[in-house]
């Protein structure tokens, strides 16, 4: 029987507010039905600059939602 793989740490409560404060921030947009990395693809599409270390934090965590 394979060994069941530990728990991924807890995100760090920084990351986890930078992502609360992208989710709640109007100018990229409306959130609903898309990804948070849809929704930051779509904002840099449009021209809005939408902060990198996001882009940089939801890659990183993919399998995290």
């Amino acid at each position: 029987r394979p060994a069941e793989e530990p728990p991924p740490p807890p995100p760090d409560p920084a990351l986890l507010e930078m992502l609360r404060r992208f989710d709640l921030a109007w100018e990229y947009g409306p959130c609903t039905g898309i990804t948070r990395l849809q929704r930051w693809e779509r904002a840099q599409a449009l021209g809005l600059s939408p902060p990198g270390p996001i882009r940089d934090a939801l890659l990183e965590h993919r399998d995290n939602p």
